[in-house]
């Protein structure tokens, strides 16, 4: 926990300052408003942290929304439902009238009919109300990047952010990426929360990001004072990230990590670059870890290059598997455009 949090942070009975200062073990509340538990930076950063938080003796409890992350032994999860309108089979749903809840639950569908993303903000306001009922539980809250306005309010306990990269980066990606003006609006719109994620940034005493590039984007983006954000480097497990002969190298094995078909993951520029090697290499195949998306441009580039039997996705894998894939493979690939912190890198 930083100094400006502490010393900003609501003052209430729990004693935070004493918590954090005489070596107690902290009662943490770890936000996440989305938690991909196999594939996506946010569910694997949740899911770490809090295993080696709660090794570190802290009391740490994770409260996510869906997709909910799959947390280790000793973490619990308190599931802090949204409507989940972006689930599959059926992504922007229309939900039934006996599943609304409250008005949050109404202005949620209404930001995605108009095409904006909600989750951020409507996760924050949840949480908020959350966190007051639940007021000297906890000594620290542990946002994961959500900055919603939700989480302006007074908590309960100092609050602190950990803001990976700045959404901003995203966006201008896929605005440069964009073939019509009609496009170039429909992203816009998709992405209006990043207005609000400047403002709530703005305002955090206390910033965490995962590296010197990640601090300086912030400060460029977001206008954060620099004096304000803290590097904290993630780490790679090397107990399990590590090599092991008995694992056979598949020859022409090409494995890359991807938790979305969208411009910044830089997937389509790997399958075209794999149409070209193969006139070289026929071996040369591509194992992704994530979904397959049945339609957009990495699905296009696969239809047109031919490459159906040579790019195979999987997903749901365990961590040793996840390794084992990795062993197997003659070059693990990050094509992203851009990252903040490049786990998958470090890992392989």
């Amino acid at each position: 926990m930083t100094a400006e949090a502490i010393e900003t942070g609501p003052r209430t009975g729990s004693d935070t300052s004493a918590a954090a200062a005489d070596g107690r073990p902290l009662r943490i509340a770890l936000l996440t408003y989305k938690g991909n538990p196999f594939c996506g930076g946010q569910g694997v950063y949740v899911r770490h942290l809090g295993r080696e938080l709660a090794r570190l003796g802290h009391s740490v409890e994770v409260i996510g929304a869906q997709p909910y992350p799959v947390l280790d032994e000793g973490v619990p999860l308190t599931e802090l439902p949204s409507l989940d309108l972006y689930r599959q089979p059926d992504p922007f749903r229309t939900p039934k009238r006996g599943e609304y809840r409250d008005w949050i639950d109404a202005a949620e569908v209404a930001t995605m009919w108009t095409g904006g993303f909600p989750e951020p903000l409507t996760f924050s306001l949840r949480a908020r109300r959350h966190l007051a009922a639940r007021r000297g539980q906890f000594d620290v809250i542990h946002d994961n990047q959500t900055l919603g306005y939700g989480l302006l309010a007074d908590l309960g306990a100092p609050l602190v952010t950990t803001i990976h990269h700045p959404i901003t980066v995203d966006r201008q990606l896929e605005l440069d990426a964009a073939g019509s003006r009609r496009r170039r609006a429909s992203v816009r719109r998709w992405y209006a929360f990043t207005r609000m994620q400047k403002r709530v940034a703005r305002r955090l005493p206390s910033v965490l990001t995962v590296s010197g590039s990640s601090k300086q984007e912030i400060v460029d983006h977001l206008g954060v004072r620099q004096d304000r954000i803290h590097v904290v480097h993630i780490g790679a497990d090397t107990d399990l990230w590590s090599p092991d002969p008995s694992v056979a190298e598949v020859p022409g094995r090409i494995v890359t990590t991807s938790s979305a078909d969208v411009p910044l993951k830089g997937l389509v520029h790997l399958v075209e670059a794999l149409a070209k090697l193969r006139t070289e290499n026929p071996q040369a195949h591509l194992v992704v870890v994530g979904k397959r998306a049945e339609d957009g441009p990495v699905a296009q580039a696969i239809e047109r290059y031919g490459l159906q039997d040579a790019v195979r996705f999987v997903k749901g894998i365990s961590d040793a598997e996840l390794v084992d894939l990795v062993r197997s493979a003659e070059v693990a690939c990050v094509p992203s455009l851009y990252e903040g912190f490049s786990l998958p890198a470090a890992e392989a």
